[in-house]
This record gives C-alpha cells, structure tokens and sequence, in this order.
C-alpha cells in the first residue's frame, strides 16, 4: 500500500508542478480539488486491486465509479509510472494494455487504444493534448508532445513534436 500512496502523491506534485509552470500558484490541497485529480486516485486504486485476484472484482468496481462520475474509462491494467497527470478526463479512453512512464500528462478527449490486440507504449515526459488519439502498437518516446487532435499510428521517437492526421514528427527545438 505504500506503494499506491507514494503513487497518488507523485501524481498530486507533477500536476502542481504544472500549474506552478502555467503561473498559478496553487497548494497540494487545492490541487487534490482540481479537475482530474479524482481520476487519478481512483485509477490508481482500480490498479492496485487488479494486481490482486482477491481485489480484482474491486478494480472493475473503481473502473466504473470513473466512467460515472469523471466521465473517462481507463484500463484497470493501464500502468502508468509515477507522476500521472489527468488535467480534464473527461472523455478520455485508455486501454488496459498501455504501459507509460513517468510524469505523462493527459487533456481531455484523448485515446490511447488498441489495434489488433496491441496497444500503445508511452516514454517519460509525455504531453497529451485534447482529443489527441495514439492507437496500435506505436511506441512514443521519452520528451514528446502530441499536439491536439493529432492522431499517432507510427512511432515517435524522443524528443519530438506531433501534429496532423496523421501524426508527423518533429524534432523539438531549443
């Protein structure tokens, strides 16, 4: 269990973070209030009792509580590392396959699915934007922003920029 709450207060710090970045200087507490911060705590649960077979009926229970009341519906096997930030989940699909690094950063809108029994796979430092779709069997890189409405079905490599339907890489410049 230290595990889940070390998780859940990665996950508070990174979106703080972001906020601190955008110029708002906001608390802990405020951002536990904020729009998303519920998704996260009740992904992470739903993970944590899917890892168990005695609590996997729990998982699919906390699964459904999010698609209720935050309106997104996440994979209760999606393992996203530490610093996961959900900042609007409404409509946002992943499923239960997708394996990310850390601090990954979801707007609304997004899907991350599969394709042909393969899903997708997310590096560290990923930006997400709203309605953005990466679907298949597609690695993303470490260091990579996926720009709004993009759709992302090849791989991304590090350090790069996606836009357009389909999604074209970029380099990212300094």
């Amino acid at each position: 269990m230290n595990t889940l709450f070390s998780l859940i207060k990665s996950d508070f710090i990174r979106k703080r973070a972001i906020y601190i970045e955008d110029g708002a200087q906001i608390s802990l507490i405020r951002v536990m209030l904020t729009d998303g911060s519920s998704a996260n705590v009740i992904h992470r649960l739903a993970f944590a009792c899917a890892r168990t077979k005695v609590l996997s009926p729990f998982a699919l229970l906390f699964q459904h509580i999010n698609r209720i009341y935050n309106g997104c519906s996440i994979g209760t096997k999606a393992n996203f590392a530490d610093g996961l930030a959900l900042m609007h989940p409404i409509g946002v699909v992943i499923n239960s396959k997708v394996v990310a690094g850390k601090n990954i950063t979801i707007e609304s809108g997004v899907v991350i699915g599969d394709e042909k029994g393969l899903s997708p796979s997310l590096g560290d430092n990923v930006f997400i934007g709203a309605g953005a779709k990466i679907i298949g069997n597609v690695t993303v890189g470490n260091n990579v922003k996926i720009g709004a409405n993009a759709v992302v079905v090849k791989d991304i490599p590090d350090n790069c920029t996606a836009l357009g339907i389909p999604a074209i890489a970029r380099l990212n410049e300094r």
